[in-house]
């Protein structure tokens, strides 16, 4: 979860008490928030700054991650102020700011949204969380910028209408933020190749032919999205009018970063939560509209629903005064059987019944909801088939006095594939497109590279070695929605001075033999009956020593399926992974098993 750094007093002013640490832990812990930290006793803040409460805030409210968000809805939910009234400021066509998208655009980051704070007061305090909120929009919900980039501006330093084109790197040229050197694309990205903060965004456009660029109409760069705005516009704590561009590749997290940003600061603005749109024209698409769209989502929830989930016996009227503690407006239906329930523009977590029904219970209070009720059906909980299996081969490895290890899931693609004297053929493998280290280049395909690793880094031990793993192994699938699969296999690794073929051999009968699957011979093991049965035939693949492995096979309900394999590691793959001695292997897959 995000941690938000507040200033701990002036938190405080805003919620219009001083609170005892417990006091003020309990209220974290009511509204669904947690207190990480107060640093107001620790040794190492320095004298001169302010104590801060460090607040974690759950995964999806984007809305609270600034201490405008945090006061804000605590304000609410202690009944001190009501929802805010966002609103778009009403203006003739003539007089809107436009952005005009073009359809090079299409190419590298389609989207675009605008809008302006008009009459700001920045303070110092005021002006960090306007930046901090960017940063951590841009870490969370955006993905590190890849799916959206935020841009503030002085609108006073620039002029509309505004356009949002996509150029060859050559064709941009201008002075980034807080330098003083002019640039084109091309040296923009030598430049920051080695910045510890921007460098890691360079990927997002780096190989494409066009880069995206916003003009204003005397062609002043604004901004090159998502690496860095122009020093021309940059916002100082004077900066009185904001002008927001924001780009993305995804148009739902476009219009959810958007209503963010304004919903947060329009609060400093002279007239309070009011919002100056800005028109996008898109016309190569027909796509033209205003933003921000501050769309106020209606959801009819039934009244029975809640109280059944949350073992209530709430009338509408008080369920509704307990989603106004959550900054919703609701209101109950004629017949009192729904509530009908306006989610605000920042809540684009509430995507259902279920979410109102959990800021109901927050409202009410986790603390005070019944813990059982005669009309709630209670459920016991219970692992899944292939937990319980896996946990059974654990336990039967432990036994025979072999070790459970728990390498890493990635590993480099060499340790993968070649190192393995293995091909790959492109249709397995799930690949990182933007690996942090060579390490960390591919999902396992199989379990042994962990294995094997885990041998070379314990070499001081005494031999022999004995490990295995039940863990997952990840493969692409485009059979499924989301283009991959997961799978639970097992393996064991013997490493000493004698090949071991026997012993790992061995561990396979005796977890067969547990999982009740007989031994059988190759011709018995593929008749059609309904006993449960394997058998091992010798291959040959340059993975293993020749002569020294065997493929195992399982007749589960009749179908034959080779399920995995075992032997003795043939010496270059050892070289690979610098071991000195024999290691004999075995993987095979579980799942066919349940």
């Amino acid at each position: 979860m995000p941690t938000i750094n507040v200033d701990k007093y002036a938190l405080f002013e805003e919620l219009g008490e001083q609170f005892t640490p417990d006091e003020f832990q309990n209220l974290c812990f009511d509204f669904g928030i947690e207190l990480d930290k107060d640093t107001e006793d620790d040794p190492a803040r320095p004298k001169d700054e302010a104590p801060e409460l460090h607040i974690e805030i759950p995964a999806n409210r984007y809305d609270m991650l600034c201490f405008e968000g945090i006061a804000l809805h605590l304000r609410i939910f202690r009944d001190q102020q009501a929802t805010p009234n966002y609103k778009l400021l009403e203006m003739p066509e003539d007089k809107l700011q436009t952005i005009t998208v073009t359809k090079a655009t299409e190419e590298v980051r389609p989207y675009v949204a605008g809008a302006i704070l008009r009459n700001l007061k920045f303070t110092e305090a005021t002006y960090q969380s306007f930046i901090s909120l960017q940063d951590k929009l841009h870490q969370n919900l955006a993905r590190q910028r890849t799916l959206v980039s935020i841009g503030t501006h002085d609108l006073d330093t620039i002029q509309g209408p505004f356009t949002y084109d996509a150029l060859p790197p050559k064709d941009i040229s201008f002075i980034p933020l807080n330098q003083t050197q002019k640039m084109n694309g091309e040296e923009l990205m030598t430049f920051y190749d080695s910045d510890k903060h921007l460098g890691r965004f360079l990927h997002i456009i780096r190989d494409k032919p066009v880069y995206p660029v916003i003009f204003d109409a005397n062609k002043v760069v604004c901004s090159l999205p998502p690496i860095i705005n122009g020093d021309h516009s940059k916002i100082t704590l004077n900066t009185k009018n904001v002008f927001i561009e924001i780009t993305a590749t995804d148009q739902t997290k476009l219009d959810v970063v958007c209503n963010i940003m304004v919903a947060m600061f329009s609060k400093y603005c002279e007239e309070e939560f009011t919002i100056e749109p800005v028109k996008i024209i898109s016309e190569h698409n027909g796509t033209t509209r205003i933003t921000p769209s501050l769309a106020i989502k209606v959801l009819d929830v039934s009244v029975d629903y809640i109280n059944q989930c949350c073992g209530l016996e709430e009338s509408p009227e008080a369920i509704c005064k307990l989603l106004s503690k959550m900054a919703f407006r609701a209101e109950p239906s004629e017949d009192g059987k729904f509530i009908k329930t306006y989610v605000p523009p920042t809540r684009a977590d509430v995507l259902h019944a279920c979410d109102v029904m959990e800021d109901v219970a927050i409202g009410y209070g986790f603390n005070k909801l019944p813990r059982s009720s005669p009309n709630k059906a209670a459920t016991i909980g219970k692992p899944l088939a292939i937990n319980k299996l896996g946990d059974i081969v654990r336990n039967e490895c432990a036994m025979a006095g072999w070790v459970e290890v728990m390498p890493l899931i990635l590993c480099s693609h060499e340790e993968n594939f070649e190192w393995l004297n293995r091909v790959d053929d492109g249709t397995t493998a799930i690949k990182l497109a933007n690996p942090k280290t060579i390490e960390y280049q591919v999902v396992r395909t199989s379990l042994l590279p962990g294995l094997l690793k885990t041998l070379r880094e314990n070499k001081s031990v005494r031999l022999p070695l004995q490990i295995s793993e039940v863990s997952d192994i990840a493969v692409k699938d485009e059979s499924l929605e989301r283009r991959a699969r997961n799978e639970r296999r097992w393996a064991a690794a013997f490493y000493g001075k004698t090949s071991g073929f026997e012993v790992v051999h061995g561990l396979l009968d005796r977890v067969m033999l547990m999982l009740r699957i007989s031994f059988t011979t190759p011709e018995e093991g593929r008749k059609e009956d309904k006993v449960e049965k394997y058998f091992i035939e010798p291959i040959d693949e340059p993975t293993f020593f020749g002569g020294r492995a065997a493929a195992i096979f399982a007749n589960i309900g009749g179908k034959v399926q080779r399920i995995g394999e075992f032997g003795v590691l043939h010496p270059t793959v050892l070289e690979k992974f610098e071991l000195r001695y024999p290691v004999s292997t075995l993987e095979i897959n579980l799942e066919v098993f349940l």
